[in-house]
C-alpha cells in the first residue's frame, strides 16, 4: 500500500487481532484507472461484529473500494489495514465474496471442491486437504443448505445456488471479516432469505460483514450501519442516522424515484420507535 502517515504494522503477523483494533481501515484511498480517479480520498473505520450496507448508484466505486481493500486492484494514495495490519499479515482473516458474473462457472468443478478453495489458506505448502478441511467444508455447504449438492457440478446450478456455494467458500475460511460483492444479485426470495438469516449468524458470531447492496428498501431490515458512496464516501454509520432523504439525495443525485418511498418508511420505522 503506498501513502505517508500509514501506521507501523503489528508484529505478529496471523496471530489473533490485537484487543481494540477495528476489522477495517481505509485512509485517504484513491483508485484510478489511467488518469480516471474511480474512487477519491475515501477515509473510514469499520466497526467490529457489525453487519454493514455499502449503497451507491451504478459506477459509484463500491466493487472497486472491495477489491481495494482485497489489494486486489492498486492504489494511487493511501492505505488499507486490516486489525492493524497491512492485508498480506491479514489475510487469513479476510473472506471474499465476488460478485457472479465474475466468476467462469463452465470450469469443470464440484460443489464440494469449489468449497474446499477457502481452507487453502490454512494449508502449508503444497499441502493438500484433508479430513478436517474436508469437514468444514461439508459444514458450511449445510449452513447454506446445499449439502445434497456437494458432488454437483458448478455449471449444473441454478443462479441461486451458485451464489450459496460461494458464501459458503467463504464461511469454510472461517474468517473474522467478509466482503460480498451483491450477494442477493440475481437470487430468489428463498435465497435471499437464507443469505439474511446467514448474516445475522455471523454477526451473532462477533463477524464484521461488509456487503454491496443495491435494493435500498431493503437496507433498514438488513443491516446495522451503511456506507453512501459516490466516487467519495458521503455518509457512513448506523443506519438509522445516514439513511435519510438528504444523505441519499446527496448519493443519487436526486434521481430515484424510489427514495421518496424509502425516505417516507424511514419516517414511518422512526415515528413508531419514538412511540416504543
Amino acid at each position: 500500500m503506498t501513502g505517508a502517515g500509514a501506521p507501523a504494522a503489528a508484529p505478529a503477523p496471523n496471530g489473533p487481532p490485537p484487543v481494540g483494533a477495528p476489522p477495517i481501515e481505509v485512509h485517504n484511498l484513491t483508485v484510478a484507472y489511467g488518469r480516471r480517479p474511480v474512487l477519491w480520498d475515501v477515509d473510514f473505520v469499520a466497526p467490529a461484529g457489525q453487519l454493514i450496507a455499502l449503497v451507491g448508484p451504478n459506477g459509484a466505486g463500491k466493487s472497486t473500494l472491495i477489491k481495494a481493500i482485497m489489494g486486489l486492484l492498486p492504489l494511487s494514495s493511501g492505505w488499507v489495514r486490516i486489525f492493524g495490519d497491512p492485508l498480506p499479515k491479514r489475510r487469513r482473516d479476510v473472506a471474499y465474496v465476488p460478485q457472479r458474473e465474475s466468476v467462469d462457472w463452465d470450469f469443470p468443478t464440484d460443489a464440494l471442491d469449489v468449497v474446499l478453495m477457502g481452507r487453502y489458506g490454512r494449508l502449508p505448502l503444497f499441502g493438500r486437504p484433508g479430513r478436517d478441511d474436508r469437514r468444514a467444508a461439508l459444514e458450511a455447504l449445510e449452513k447454506v443448505g446445499m449439502s445434497a449438492f456437494a458432488k454437483r457440478q458448478i455449471s449444473q446450478l441454478s443462479g441461486g445456488q451458485q451464489q450459496r456455494v460461494f458464501i459458503a467458500r467463504a464461511l469454510a475460511q472461517d474468517a473474522a471479516i467478509y466482503l460480498m460483492d451483491e450477494p442477493f444479485a440475481g437470487v430468489d426470495a428463498a435465497t435471499e432469505t437464507a443469505i439474511v438469516q446467514l448474516l445475522r449468524e455471523m454477526k451473532a458470531a462477533g463477524k464484521t460483514v461488509l456487503v454491496v447492496h443495491h435494493d435500498l428498501q431493503t437496507v433498514p431490515d438488513y443491516f446495522d450501519w451503511t456506507m453512501l458512496l459516490n466516487l467519495r464516501l458521503i455518509a457512513f454509520g448506523p443506519t438509522a442516522q445516514v439513511f435519510t432523504q438528504e444523505r441519499l439525495n446527496e448519493t443519487y443525485g436526486g434521481r430515484l424515484n424510489l427514495l421518496t418511498q424509502v425516505t417516507e418508511r424511514i419516517q414511518r420505522e422512526e415515528a413508531r420507535r419514538r412511540t416504543l
